[in-house]
């Protein structure tokens, strides 16, 4: 994929698609959501105030640059969380809380005035300044500097300093998303304008690492090996007791196990489904299987027949066996999706059990082989056809559910060849013209309720459809500036998207980390990873 171009609203969701899943990633933290591995789970940990020298983490996948506009997979902004901030962050809620910005206010419908921290220092000692900021906007803008990130603000109207302390962004249109996109998790972690220069922008490098205003800094880097961080004394928050975080990079899955299993690990995400037994079998450890921001499902290409017909489109969604899928091939890791849209998502209006309310009342397709049955004899593939359906050798759990499609559609006179490729090839299949039936993986970053829905049914799809209604819903959630507002609109997008079955919902996924028993966490949810985790950290007795 190129990236030295300006990318489009396709090209920077498609990236961010890629680099998650070339992690193998089904991470994240927890919710409400139920679990197989709860009532497994020890009692509570209790605090025991002391101090920890070194927690060493285990991720599933390498990195080679850290800083997000360079590559913006979800490793790295998990990474960046605990080195650098922007003018706003999330709490475990999924609220806005303040972070370099102790306080914000729209003036008009497109205008964001905040006040700058001015308890706020560089890992460096220097104080950050209301330029500082200006400057890191403009650079996470620019899609030379920050291919990674520059789609989120390209709404972008301006960004100047203000006042000793303040600095005004502007919107070309109002846009709702758009606070989302000045925190950590969108595209905005401030750096300091003289150390970016001092390095001609090739920042998040072993040779220039990175320079930020949390509570840990990057001391040393070996891309494709590990990352050390350690605890500043310039953080405006309170210090965490956790001295160092040691992360590796270990990919291989019976190596992480292996490690885990010696006491050499105290952190693991993305403990493998299949080996989820093995994982809770370690007597000095847990695993916490929970909902993520994850969203799995059915992609249609409009343009290959008989894909064009909405009438196969439902007969498959139909045939699919969304329950059977979670609770026997997924081992109940994870929920039936009756939308776009996770509860998680939705936490601006909705706490999560009011919002799988919501979200469960929606139309959607239930399981019918009858009705599926029916549905093909009034389509244009009434005598069948056969097809391929790939998925990716990081994504086995899309692997058991597409043989479960497969032999749904095969009571009907329908052939889906089911095959596992690369990632790579997987990635080069969506939206490619010839390949009908397809995925979509998705793990969003910023746990906005629009981030995917607008991908998948916005301008430019995979799907290759142009609906006038979607554009119009999209474009009136965007405008939506009250999030009830918003949310009744996106609400009312998942409803055409049942209508004309442009895409089919599978599930939402879960994660599964590995803690050691000596370690607990606090406030652990969907957002945990995205902010500042390591103060979350604390010596368990």
């Amino acid at each position: 994929m190129k990236t030295s171009s300006p990318p489009n609203k396709r090209t920077r969701r498609f990236f961010g698609v890629a680099i998650a899943a070339t992690a193998a990633l089904v991470l994240s933290a927890c919710s409400s959501g139920a679990s197989p591995a709860e009532d497994e789970a020890p009692a509570d940990l209790v605090d025991s105030g002391q101090g920890i020298e070194t927690v060493k983490v285990a991720f599933p996948g390498s990195l080679a640059n850290l800083y997000i506009g360079q590559e913006s997979g979800i490793l790295n902004y998990y990474l960046a969380a605990n080195v650098q901030e922007g003018l706003v962050s999330l709490d475990s809620e999924g609220k806005f809380v303040p972070g370099l910005a102790t306080e914000w206010e729209m003036t008009d419908d497109s205008t964001y005035v905040f006040t700058v921290r001015e308890d706020a220092k560089f890992h460096n000692g220097d104080t950050v300044t209301p330029e500082d900021i200006v400057f890191s906007i403009e650079q996470a803008a620019d899609p030379v500097a920050s291919p990674g990130t520059s789609f989120y603000l390209q709404g972008m109207a301006s960004a100047e300093v203000t006042g000793d302390n303040e600095i005004t962004v502007k919107t070309e249109n109002p846009n709702a998303s758009f606070l989302t996109n000045l925190s950590n998790v969108g595209a905005l972690v401030v750096t300091q304008q003289a150390f970016w220069e001092e390095h001609d922008g090739k920042v998040g490098t072993s040779n220039s690492l990175l320079m930020g205003t949390g509570p840990y800094a990057v001391t040393e880097f070996s891309p494709d090996s590990h990352v050390v961080l350690d605890r500043v004394d310039t953080w405006w928050g309170e210090q965490p007791p956790v001295e160092q975080i040691r992360i590796d990079f270990i990919p291989d899955e019976n190596t992480r196990l292996l490690a885990a299993q010696k006491g050499d690990i105290d952190i693991a995400f993305n403990v493998p489904l299949k080996q989820a037994n093995s994982w809770q079998d370690i007597s000095e450890g847990r695993v916490d299987a929970v909902n993520d921001l994850s969203y799995a499902g059915l992609l249609f290409d409009h343009e290959v027949a008989p894909f064009d017909d909405p009438n196969v489109r439902a007969a498959i969604a139909t045939a699919t066996d969304s329950e059977a899928i979670v609770e026997k091939l997924l081992h109940g890791y994870g929920e039936v999706a009756t939308s776009i849209m996770t509860p998680e998502s939705l936490s601006q209006v909705y706490d999560a059990d009011a919002a799988r309310d919501v979200l469960s009342n929606l139309p959607h397709h239930s399981f019918d082989m009858d009705r599926a049955k029916e549905l093909l004899e009034d389509s244009s593939a009434a005598d069948g056809f056969t097809t391929e359906l790939t998925y990716p050798n990081t994504g086995p759990q899309l692997g058991t559910a597409a043989q479960s499609i497969a032999e749904n559609m095969k009571q009907l006179g329908v052939t889906i060849n089911v095959r596992e490729v690369p990632i790579e090839e997987w990635l080069a299949t969506i939206g490619d013209g010839e390949h009908g039936l397809g995925f979509m993986w998705y793990f969003s970053t910023t746990g906005d309720p629009a981030e995917v829905s607008s991908y998948l049914l916005g301008a430019g799809n995979d799907s290759h459809f142009d609906s006038a209604e979607a554009q119009r819903l999209i474009a009136e959630s965007d405008a939506a500036l009250d999030p009830a507002d918003r949310v009744n609109i996106l609400l009312q997008l998942e409803e055409e998207n049942h209508k004309n079955t442009h895409t089919s919902p599978l599930w939402w996924g879960q994660s599964l980390t590995y803690f050691s028993n000596e370690i607990g966490i606090k406030d652990f949810s969907p957002f945990t990873f995205l902010g500042a985790w390591g103060p979350q950290l604390y010596a368990a007795e």
